[in-house]
């Protein structure tokens, strides 16, 4: 009874105690409960105890069990459940004999499960082979190691997992560490335990300790988490990797529509120390004629850590700072952190509470023991009271002095709570529930005290679920180095598999520039750099590969810590290329903005690794380097110091077209494609439509499209959405949209009703080779 209490006091995020299984079935004392969520989508649990096996999922699964259309059979094979999509079947298990001399010492003495999950014409997809629990003490509690084994096909590859940074996106072959921790060597690493298949499946791991997941090795793959007392997990299947999207979306929430602003550019700096320092930023953006969306304040322009406040010897005027920006048509967002020095004015009221993150004896923890960061304890945001405090304090000091969103740093958090406790259990067994509850507080706060004004958050850290606070993410304080650009793109491809679809990384790195003595000669001249010392000179062409990078993932923020960001303080030579990209990303506006309604619907990230769109070709299947940015682009950034040319693969079954000189190449094939620094190499897909938009100065202004160009080569749609960008109006199904179809045979281009923009599309074609 104690072990359930401590599970079922970790579900209530989730709904009511118990689950709605399907049946429960015992195989010789292990009780396999399922309950399917839709044809495609059921949920398996394992334990040896009824209240464990038919209780809720944990944080982060807010769907409600739905058995429509699913049968259960018994035959001597099993217990089979069956949907339209796929059968299910937990095998019969003979009555264990009397043990061998040998198994005496090493069989397991859990009761043997095994599960195979076929589709509807019964052709195998996964089977789980086994599961375990092993004993062990974590943090006074007696509790177990819980572990899961799966197949695997010879030809299989593995995705997902959240964020990891060792460079890698294929993890076949790999053990992943899925926890929360800032100090991975090679960067921040996020557990979202999403597993995604090539073999169109998804493993959704229902537990929030700290997880290895061994993908593909040694003829399977196996999953283990540090605390718990049953095996919980999710199955989605689907004819392509879209249809695993719908099923996590239904699971975990939708991914909202990001305020338009998001879209655009977000200038930040770590940290402006001043609001005139900031303002003369905002304005030479302005002065200059770039277009610029958002302007972050950053850290410490409070009084304190944790005094909630903002300084006005710094910052004289918030509000009217903020009343300029917006009058400018810009938008800001502020950085609040969850930690609070003994010293400030709520770290004795949140004592009171037991609103902060303990130790054993119910002591406050207070600071890190490591990095020489010794200041400040950590909000308990498992709390709802805590969560909703915290909100209140934000929205009367902050908010209220005109900040438009925030940026919740530090949603590891950064105060490791392994061996301390949150109101639910030890850190230990919620090691990485963290992001999911601390951005929902907020999030549901600025819900109810501002329904009608459409949410943001910037944050560091996620868990399953955590896309739905409305959240976009980037890959923390990586280093302003040319191996860290290149470890950006599968760790935020593998962030986006896991269904975390805005993510990306701060452009030029986070960390003080600091790079390794150049290989080559520079390509972009550092003359008139403020970015950084003069002993990196090959800065500047690192920030303009990172910002080509950028402008191609689903934000694009500047930020470091450095004496300069804009895109102006990279030298004379790096800011006409800048520029350029940046009027690229606001061109492409139309295009943006449609993809993220179109996640909205779906659930189906944007930036994607080469298996979603092209299931089966197995050089796609390993490529870390290049990626789909919507149904249009295939992106191939450039990152290697020096470089003026790279390789590029172009899918089998497909005509493409290099984007810079309209050549038409045929697929199935590898390149060489120039990159001169101005070029990042960038092709379009044969049959696509791509809308761009008329110059702006930041999304505040209506935007006409200046063209719609079509790409030919088979018949193409593409579905333009727009709306007024700050509201949620969109939700209740305002906006406007209207399909564009491409006929290849009569080579025409026809709209299902009047543009978002009022525009007639005949205009605006432009048809590619034409």
């Amino acid at each position: 009874m104690i072990l359930r209490s401590i599970l079922l006091a970790g579900v209530a995020w989730a709904g009511s105690a118990m689950a709605a299984p399907l049946a429960t079935v015992d195989r010789n004392g292990s009780l396999v409960a399922i309950e399917p969520y839709a044809p495609n989508v059921v949920r398996v649990t394992i334990a040896l105890d009824h209240g464990l096996s038919d209780s809720r999922p944990g944080y982060g699964i807010v769907a409600k069990s739905d058995a429509a259309g699913w049968t259960h059979s018994s035959s001597a094979a099993g217990d089979t459940f069956s949907s339209n999509a796929v059968s299910l079947t937990v095998q019969a298990q003979p009555w264990p004999g009397a043990p061998s001399q040998m198994a005496r010492y090493f069989a397991s003495s859990i009761p043997s499960v095994s599960i195979a999950l076929n589709d509807a014409s019964g052709k195998p997809i996964v089977s789980m082979t086994g599961w375990d629990l092993a004993p062990h003490d974590v943090s006074g509690e007696h509790t177990f190691r819980v572990s899961a084994g799966f197949s695997i096909t010879p030809d299989e590859h593995f995705y997902g997992l959240g964020q990891n940074q060792e460079g890698t996106l294929d993890l076949r072959g790999r053990t992943i560490d899925c926890r929360h921790y800032y100090d991975a060597a090679a960067g921040e690493q996020v557990c979202v335990p999403v597993l995604v298949s090539s073999r169109n499946y998804m493993i959704v791991w229902d537990n929030p300790s700290a997880t290895t997941v061994s993908a593909g090795m040694n003829n399977g793959t196996r999953i283990q988490s540090e605390v718990g007392e049953r095996v919980s997990f999710f199955l989605i299947t689907g004819n392509n990797s879209d249809d695993l999207y719908k099923g996590y979306r239904l699971l975990t929430g939708v991914t909202p529509l990001p305020p338009k602003a998001a879209f655009g550019l977000i200038q930040s700096k770590a940290r402006y120390e001043s609001q005139a320092e900031l303002m003369g930023i905002a304005k030479g953006y302005r002065d200059r004629g770039y277009p610029i969306d958002v302007m972050v304040l950053d850290w410490f322009y409070w009084t304190r850590m944790g005094q909630i406040d903002i300084d006005h010897a710094y910052f004289p005027d918030p509000q009217g700072m903020n009343k300029q920006l917006h009058d400018w048509g810009m938008h800001s967002i502020i950085s609040v952190w969850p930690r609070f020095e003994r010293e400030g004015r709520y770290f004795n009221y949140l004592t009171s509470k037991g609103w902060l993150l303990k130790d054993k004896d119910g002591n406050v923890v207070d600071g890190l023991a490591v990095r020489s960061d010794r200041a400040g304890a950590l909000l308990d945001s498992t709390n709802p009271e805590a969560r909703n405090w915290f909100w209140e304090k934000i929205r009367d000091n902050i908010v209220s002095q005109g900040f438009d969103w925030t940026w919740l740093d530090e949603t590891e958090p950064d105060l490791v709570p392994d061996g301390y406790f949150y109101s639910i259990g030890s850190g230990d067994r919620y090691h990485n529930v963290f992001p999911l509850v601390h951005t929902m507080g907020v999030a549901e706060g600025s819900a109810k005290d501002r329904p009608d004004f459409r949410n943001l958050i910037l944050a560091r850290a996620a868990y399953l679920g955590a896309q739905a606070s409305g959240a976009v993410f980037w890959t923390s304080d990586v280093q302003g180095t040319w191996d860290a650009l290149r470890r950006q793109i599968p760790a935020n491809l593998d962030m986006a598999a896991s269904g975390i679809a805005y993510t990306s990384s701060d452009t030029g790195g986070w960390q003080w520039p600091n790079g390794p003595k150049a290989a080559h000669a520079p390509l972009v001249d550092p003359a008139g750099a403020t970015a950084m010392a003069p002993s990196y000179p090959d800065y500047p062409e690192l920030f303009v590969r990172w910002f080509q990078l950028n402008t191609f993932t689903p934000t694009l923020r500047i930020h470091g810590q450095r004496p300069a960001t804009a895109i102006w303080e990279y030298g004379k030579a790096a800011e006409p290329i800048l520029a350029d990209y940046l009027r690229l990303r606001y061109a492409l506006m139309p295009y943006l903005y449609a993809m993220g309604h179109g996640t909205y619907e779906t659930g189906a990230p944007f930036m994607r690794a080469l298996f979603m769109d092209f299931p089966g070709d197995q050089t796609a299947a390993t490529l870390n380097d290049e990626y789909m940015f919507g149904p249009a682009f295939l992106v191939a950034p450039v990152t290697e110091q020096g470089a003026s040319s790279r390789k590029v693969y172009l899918h089998a079954g497909s005509d493409w077209y290099d984007w810079w000189t309209n050549r038409k190449i045929a697929g199935g094939q590898w390149v060489e494609a120039a990159a001169p620094i101005d070029r990042i190499p960038l092709f379009v897909r044969a049959g696509s439509i791509v809308p761009l938009g008329a110059p702006i100065q930041n999304t505040a202004a209506k935007q006409a499209l200046s063209e719609i160009r079509v790409f030919p080569g088979r018949d193409a749609s593409f579905t333009l959405y727009d709306d007024d960008g700050v509201t949620n109006a969109y939700k209740k199904g305002g906006g406007k949209s209207a399909t564009l179809r491409w006929d290849e045979a009569s080579k025409k281009l026809t709209a299902s009703g009047a543009l978002p923009t009022g525009q007639a599309p005949a205009a605006l074609v432009k048809v590619i080779g034409s």
